[in-house]
């Protein structure tokens, strides 16, 4: 197989998982971005191809894949893989910039359905951020915003009901 083959191989892996994602196809999803990172495996050695780069775009896909199936676990570990290189060198501006908000974005839900609280409105006000920043298309963004408003306000409900009963701030407790 030569390595323009593997290339494009690879390529179109990434993107039917894509594709996948986009029509609720998550296990799908799942299968062809791993799929994806299987086929460029295969180029030898010597060829220039940013791995790094590209197995981000895959966990990408596969962190809100598994989001998408309620693996909150497997989300957790690909978004923290892809989020590796994603916070080194992405570019929000460029097209990769769509798979960085998206793995923001899961990791945000990821944590919040585990019970990381903190950890889940920190994500979730930076894929807000994020979302607001990037100039350009960004598709489902609406629906993104909505749901991190949804989730910020129930995890903003968790944190009240979780106070001792007669808590006062202690600007409360002075004044």
């Amino acid at each position: 197989m030569k390595p323009l083959k593997e290339v494009a191989m690879s390529y179109m892996a990434l993107s039917e998982a894509q594709k996948k994602l986009e029509e609720g196809a998550f296990g799908e999803a799942a299968g062809e971005s791993s799929k994806a990172m299987e086929f460029s495996k295969t180029m030898p050695p010597g060829e220039t191809f940013d791995h790094d780069g590209f197995d981000a775009l895959c966990y990408a896909v596969l962190a809100s894949a598994r989001a998408g199936l309620g693996e909150y676990d497997a989300c957790l570990e690909a978004s923290g893989r892809a989020l590796h290189y994603f916070n080194r060198r992405g570019e929000l501006q460029q097209d990769e910039g769509k798979q960085w908000i998206a793995v923001v974005f899961s990791r945000g839900v990821a944590f919040h359905e585990t019970g990381v609280y903190d950890e889940a409105l920190k994500n979730l006000n930076m894929a807000g951020e994020m979302i607001t920043e990037r100039k350009g298309e960004l598709p489902g963004k609406e629906a993104m915003l909505k749901e991190i408003e949804r989730r910020k306000s129930m995890l903003l409900e968790e944190e009240k009901s979780q106070r001792k009963p007669g808590y006062k701030a202690w600007w409360e407790f002075w004044s």
